[in-house]
């Protein structure tokens, strides 16, 4: 069961919501909050894995509130639901520790999906930001002569460090699958067989 915390300052929206997300199968929402400071006071006495806030809000605006909340559970996910469609709001955010991001206009199955895809380490970002990022990302991946993503550059470097996956996981937002999937890449892409391989290619 995905446990689930929400903030949005629009009482009927974020009723609706909660009521969506509710009907869905494997998803539980455990608490809610009209403005980001009653949101980061709700992550710090509730067990939850995903936060789905608004990004207008009083108190705490979104991404201020997803950095706080992302101090005090580095594990969690937290999806912005917003009506900013720039690319300006999404960076901030992505910035601040968010793996996903969608518009309000999106559908009900578009928001649950993208609840349960963070809670398993994945990021969403839907729409046209999405496909924008996506090609600005495999544009970068493509940089590198030994043709290594992004994340898993960011994984490198903290294996490097002596870091175990856990930790990795905490330091990136992402789950420690998500971590062990690089790692396995890691090894294939660098044709090495363990992790101490790894490090001594440094």
């Amino acid at each position: 069961m995905i446990r689930v915390i929400l903030a949005d300052d629009h009482p009927v929206f974020l009723a609706g919501l909660e009521a969506l997300l509710d009907t869905v199968e494997g998803i539980h929402v455990v608490g809610s909050a009209t403005d980001g400071t009653e949101l980061i006071d709700l992550a710090r006495s509730t067990d939850f894995e995903v936060a789905v806030i608004d990004l207008d809000m009083p108190g705490a605006d979104g991404a201020t509130a997803a950095e706080q909340i992302l101090r005090l559970r580095a594990d969690a996910g937290v999806l912005i639901l917003t009506m900013h469609d720039d690319t300006a709001s999404l960076t901030r955010c992505l910035r601040a520790g968010a793996r996903g991001y969608i518009l309000k206009g999106a559908g009900a199955g578009a928001i649950a999906r993208a609840v349960a895809a963070i809670a398993d380490g994945d990021t969403v970002i839907a729409g046209d930001l999405g496909r924008s990022v996506r090609t600005a990302v495999a544009t970068q991946s493509l940089a590198g002569a030994d043709g290594l993503t992004l994340r898993e550059r960011e994984v490198l470097e903290l294996v490097r460090q002596g870091l175990d996956n856990p930790e990795i996981a905490r330091r990136l937002h992402i789950s420690v699958k998500t971590v062990q999937n690089n790692v396995s890449a890691l090894l294939t892409k660098l044709q090495v067989s363990s992790r101490i391989q790894l490090i001594a290619r440094g």
